[in-house]
């Protein structure tokens, strides 16, 4: 992505969150169904695998609200592999309830029975074969100077757990505003789930580097997602109040939105925190550099999500019921990239230019070379001409028929008004409505995008259900997961098509 040698660029991949995968005990994990993806990704000609973010997720269950812009989800720990290992038995497994349905994620279920289950494993280490050598490695996990975060972090869920579950601005004072004596009295009190939240980053690192290398072995290289902002209720905004628009109390002064558009009459409230900007300048971007080559790390290629946000933020009072009030700001700009380009090297990185697109952040894209994003959903608005038509791309762009953020392809299509609907089938010059999804597939892998990602719910032309995320709505998202069956020879080979097809193998 965005390679400007002469090596042939043109490639193909598909978005599918680690959730969304089939394996056992109720949501998609780093497990043998995860390799086997891997597996199927490679024969059909893929080069890419695009996952949504990792951190641990908080209430919502959106992995854009995570208590962690470092730690990984301790959900996506495969349960089999520590049966495998000796740290569980099957039956201690078995006896939980994660839900019955292979296509749904009972958050509710996994919330009451994962953790008991991961602490059983925790207590188990000294019973298992290797003990030693694991204990070795844990402790060595722990004291790497990468994972500094690791200890505010597990402090964190510690104190969450303490008071109920509560956000940290209604703790007690001392440990609140992180005085010293407070904290110091905290770790020692509750040492052993500080070791034991530890122990699952170390478990969650250990898995996900061992099913990253595999997939970069087949030739897949795996896209991360990076949210600009962090949540309110993180180990990051708690350890790390300086970098955040707070008062002299850690209450936030502005929080993050949109202004209200022709989708949302009152905007869009997003509460995150702001960043300081300022002081984040004078620092040379630290804790950003920071948090960026950590994603570097977890990814071969990481997408900005909002990047608009690098150039103007819009800024709403806090404690406002809406977004209608709020101010656009400026944001670091071009700096911020030419740094972390010196700091950390030329990396590949996915612009997310979506939505209103001011001149300046156009400008801004364009500055830093990273290939934005084009979204055939949105190309069909028979009132006027539109940038994401496909003979409207330059070589530099990723195009995708739709993200998690929008309808399937086929629930998108069968919702379309009339108008765009006509409009869509001569554009895409199919007669029956049955035949659009492919369609849209085929025109993505022939444009002359040097990117082209498909939703996996799209290759298996599934309806609204199979819809992931509806932005502003609670409940009912991130819940979808592939049948176990999905993954046919004829998929495969009909994949490996379009790629020949187009000019996509690598």
């Amino acid at each position: 992505m965005a390679n400007k040698s002469k090596k042939k660029t043109r490639a193909c991949g598909v978005l599918l969150p680690i959730f969304s995968l089939p394996s056992e005990y109720g949501i998609g994990t780093f497990s043998k169904q995860a390799y086997e993806f891997v597996d199927f990704l490679k024969k059909a000609g893929q080069s890419y695998w695009q996952i949504l973010p990792l951190g641990p997720t908080s209430y919502g269950d959106s992995p854009y609200q995570s208590f962690s812009t470092f730690a990984g989800n301790p959900y996506f720990i495969d349960i089999t592999s520590l049966i495998e290992e000796g740290f569980l038995k099957k039956d201690d497994a078995d006896k939980c309830d994660f839900g019955d349905r292979e296509d749904y994620i009972d958050y509710e279920k996994l919330y009451r029975s994962r953790f008991k289950l991961l602490k059983k494993a925790y207590d188990n280490l000294d019973n298992v074969s290797n003990s030693a050598e694991i204990k070795k490695e844990f402790e060595s996990f722990k004291a790497d100077p990468d994972n500094d975060w690791l200890l505010d972090y597990s402090l964190f869920m510690a104190l969450k757990n303490a008071n109920g579950g509560m956000a940290w601005d209604t703790w007690e004072e001392g440990v609140r505003l992180r005085k010293k004596e407070a904290l110091k009295n905290a770790s020692e009190k509750y040492s052993e789930e500080i070791d034991f939240y530890s122990f699952l980053q170390f478990l969650f690192s250990k898995q996900w580097k061992a099913l990253k290398a595999y997939a970069n072995e087949n030739g897949i290289d795996i896209v991360g997602d990076i949210p600009i902002y962090v949540a309110f209720d993180s180990a990051d905004t708690w350890a790390n109040p300086e970098l955040f628009q707070l008062d002299k109390n850690n209450v936030p002064t502005d929080v993050a939105g949109c202004p209200p558009d022709a989708f949302s009459a009152t905007g869009q409230l997003w509460g995150n925190p702001l960043y300081r900007w300022d002081y984040h300048k004078k620092t040379g971007y630290k804790w950003w550099m920071k948090r960026l080559s950590h994603c570097f790390k977890l990814y071969d290629v990481v997408r900005i999500d909002h990047f608009r946000g690098f150039d103007e933020y819009y800024a709403i009072p806090y404690g406002n019921p809406t977004a209608e009030i709020g101010e656009w700001r400026k944001g670091p700009g071009i700096e911020f990239f030419d740094i972390m380009k010196k700091e950390l090297g030329e990396q590949r990185v996915i612009a997310e230019d979506l939505g209103f697109l001011t001149p300046s952040v156009i400008k801004l894209v364009k500055k830093t070379g990273f290939p934005g994003m084009k979204i055939l959903e949105f190309a069909f608005d028979s009132r006027e001409e539109s940038d994401y038509l496909p003979h409207n791309y330059t070589k530099n762009c990723i195009v995708y028929t739709g993200t998690h953020d929008n309808e399937t392809c086929r629930g998108w299509f069968d919702a379309l008004p009339r108008n765009d609907k006509r409009f869509a089938k001569e554009y895409l010059g199919i007669t029956y409505a049955k035949d659009a999804v492919k369609a849209m597939i085929r025109f993505a892998f022939a444009s002359v995008s040097d990117t082209a990602i498909i939703p996996m719910q799209d290759y298996l032309e599934l309806d609204a259900s199979a819809r992931i995320n509806t932005p502003s709505t609670l409940g009912g998202n991130w819940v979808w997961r592939m049948k176990k069956d999905a993954l046919s020879d004829s998929l495969c080979a009909g994949m490996h098509d379009y790629a020949r097809i187009y000019g996509r193998l690598r």
